[in-house]
């Protein structure tokens, strides 16, 4: 019996389905996110009965290892976060805010390319567009194939006749296949054509670069399903007020899925930024009230990160709470913390904290220079500059051991920290650092040690 359709309303967001329309997603909350799709039901599902023969069978034994096979890419940097270069066969998705520089970051990666083939896809720019963009980048030995069409069995064929190096979709949501009913950039699109290009991927062993939007929250616009077929998730972050973008590995089958790189945006592109230890903090830093240094880790990366806190006498009836690169949930538990083990009565006081250079804080090592940051603009005593805060608060006020420690010191003592605050109960610290060690138990000691003078 031939497939019957019928009409479904999918999320936009998190392919949550319903047989109406609904102003609301029960799923994810997102509102206005349901969109009409047409999709193909069948009616006998049992009746199909599976065929296999003995050569489609292959021995893990005799299974080439792909892991050695990386396309390296020009950019250390990008290198870093992928585990050391491109896997042949492997699809990418890279995901970023309109503006922050995916297309950039994968149009200089394609031109510095020696002696690789590229087929670029282009569903949102034109020929001449993309060309006129080329001409402010370096350009290598590489060649460049352009392709306008957004039909995905047309982007394999044209694929499948040059046999490129890798092929670069920009974007994954202008894809479109007729084998799905939907439009484009929907659900059911979106799934299809990135299984169409992931088998192709396999089969040809072409690694295939997926260019992506993501959705106000900083999710990849539709289904969260698609990261599953991927291999590799990456993030390009950044504030069009600042100069530095950051590209996180969200997930990364052939390497580690906590990397960090860090590029710079300048007029004629990106530039990599290969040591970032101190780019956030300026050469003459003085610690002034409010402010307090900790080392933020990302994979075999670490950051000095400024933490800046304001508290004032609040006109409103309800205090705000407003944050710039951290989690404004996680500064809510800090102050119910502070007011709960130290008594501050902060009911009526407006709190605004700011992660400087536009980066996006989301260790919890953090929280002890967010604590001292606010305590320092409490009671207006600047905190010594020469001090870094390294510790994650509990609820009862204890200061707990982090990660990475001896990465994180090493880190402080290279850019010439004199003293580093730490847990009363972090371990395997080397004894024989070069920097004086403050080891605090709880909340309390932080305003004593801190603040006593």
């Amino acid at each position: 019996m031939p497939p019957v359709s019928k009409t479904v309303f999918v999320c936009q967001q998190c392919a949550y389905k319903s047989p109406k329309w609904i102003g609301k997603c029960p799923s994810c909350g997102a509102w206005n996110s349901f969109s009409e799709e047409i999709v193909l039901k069948k009616t006998d599902l049992h009746q199909h009965s599976g065929n296999i023969t003995d050569s489609e069978l292959i021995d893990l034994a005799d299974v080439n290892p792909l892991d050695c096979e990386r396309i390296i890419l020009p950019f250390v940097e990008f290198n870093r976060v992928l585990g050391g270069g491109l896997v042949k066969g492997s699809v990418l998705l890279l995901g970023g805010e309109p503006g922050v520089g995916k297309s950039t970051l994968m149009l200089q990666t394609a031109l510095q390319l020696d002696g690789l083939k590229i087929l670029y896809v282009s569903g949102e720019e034109s020929p001449g567009q993309i060309r006129l963009r080329a001409s402010r980048f370096v350009k290598g030995s590489s060649e460049i194939l352009l392709y306008s069409g957004t039909i995905a069995e047309n982007i394999i064929a044209a694929a499948e006749k040059i046999k490129p190096d890798i092929v670069v979709v920009d974007s994954i949501q202008t894809v479109y296949t007729d084998q799905n009913p939907g439009s484009p950039g929907t659900v059911g699109q979106i799934r299809a054509c990135a299984q169409l290009l992931q088998r192709f991927a396999k089969q040809s062993l072409t690694p295939v670069i997926l260019i992506g939007h993501i959705t106000r929250e900083g999710n990849i616009a539709g289904p969260m399903a698609l990261e599953h077929i991927v291999d590799v998730v990456l993030q390009f972050e950044g504030d069009n007020n600042h100069y530095y973008r950051l590209l996180r590995t969200k997930k990364n089958r052939f390497g580690s899925a906590s990397e960090l790189g860090v590029f710079e945006m300048d007029q004629k592109g990106l530039i990599e930024v290969n040591d970032p230890g101190n780019i956030l903090l300026p050469d003459d830093y003085e610690g002034a009230s409010g402010t307090a240094i900790t080392a933020m880790n990302e994979g075999s990366r670490t950051l000095m990160i400024e933490v800046q806190a304001l508290a004032g006498n609040s006109v409103y009836s309800s205090p705000q709470r407003i944050t710039t690169g951290f989690d404004t949930r996680r500064l809510h538990m800090i102050i119910a913390v502070l007011e709960k083990r130290m008594g501050y009565r902060l009911g009526q006081k407006d709190i605004f904290l700011n992660i400087a250079g536009g980066i996006r804080l989301t260790d919890p090592a953090a929280d002890l220079a967010v604590l001292t940051a606010i305590l320092s603009s409490l009671t207006d005593i600047a905190v010594d500059a020469s001090s870094c805060f390294i510790g994650e608060i509990s609820l009862s006020g204890q200061v707990r051991p982090v990660s990475n420690i001896q990465m994180r010191i090493s880190e402080v003592i290279k850019l010439g920290f004199k003293k580093v605050y730490l847990s009363k109960y972090q371990q395997h610290l080397d004894t024989n650092i070069n920097i004086s060690v403050e080891r605090i138990s709880g909340i309390k000691e932080v305003a004593k040690k801190v603040f006593s003078a």
